[in-house]
């Protein structure tokens, strides 16, 4: 049994991640919500005599997480296992940091359900993961995030886990306003869906 560590804030986030691991095969993933969190884990696993991780995520925007720091300290918790980034919103420099400092990858966000599998597999064949068009890309900066304050109470429903229907029922709109307000902040985030435009809003500290 492969073991997987995935340290994220974002409780939608890190459960889709988790579920799209599991999905590949014979993964026993755990999760932890903060850096302490994880660091904690991954030391109590240590003292009580069992095998480390396999493999430990980081988000890098969840409390207590510093570059190089942080990765620093769990590559050195983890025995040598492969340690890799993972965000929606780091910029290329960030992530070309984060493999400097010694990730074993990095990973961002947005990318399809596949890729991910691809390259969660490389990582633990002892690759390293460089998503050389990222790496190589221009993101957008922070200013060019405008939503209107309806797009944010839309926002804020996804963030807490709710359906389209009941983000309506606590707007007192219909579901189908609701639905071109997601697709516009959406678009407006350049998220690839609703869980990647909860993280983007998060990681971008719009809520």
């Amino acid at each position: 049994m492969i073991r997987i560590l995935i340290a994220d804030d974002h409780d939608l986030v890190r459960e889709t991640l988790a579920a799209f691991i599991r999905d590949m095969g014979e993964f026993h993933v755990e999760q932890a919500s903060s850096f302490p969190d994880a660091l904690s884990t991954i030391q109590d696993r240590e003292k009580q005599g069992k095998a480390p991780y396999d493999l430990v995520l980081l988000d890098y925007t969840m409390p207590g997480m510093t570059l190089p720091d942080g990765l620093t300290e769990t590559m050195q918790a983890v025995s040598g296992k492969p340690v890799a980034i993972i965000s929606g919103t780091a910029s290329p420099e960030v992530a070309r940091g984060a493999l400097a400092a010694g990730a074993a990858g990095f990973l961002p966000k947005t990318m399809a359900p596949e890729t991910l599998m691809s390259a969660v597999q490389h990582l633990l064949d002892g690759g390293i993961y460089t998503p050389q068009h990222f790496l190589e890309s221009t993101p957008a900066t922070d200013s060019d995030v405008q939503l209107t304050p309806r797009e944010m109470d839309v926002l804020r429903g996804i963030c807490e886990g709710k359906a389209n229907k009941e983000i309506a029922r606590d707007l007192n709109v219909q579901e189908v306003t609701v639905k071109l307000h997601v697709k516009t902040l959406s678009r407006k985030l350049e998220a690839r869906n609703r869980t990647h435009a909860a993280m983007i809003g998060r990681d971008k500290n719009l809520i």
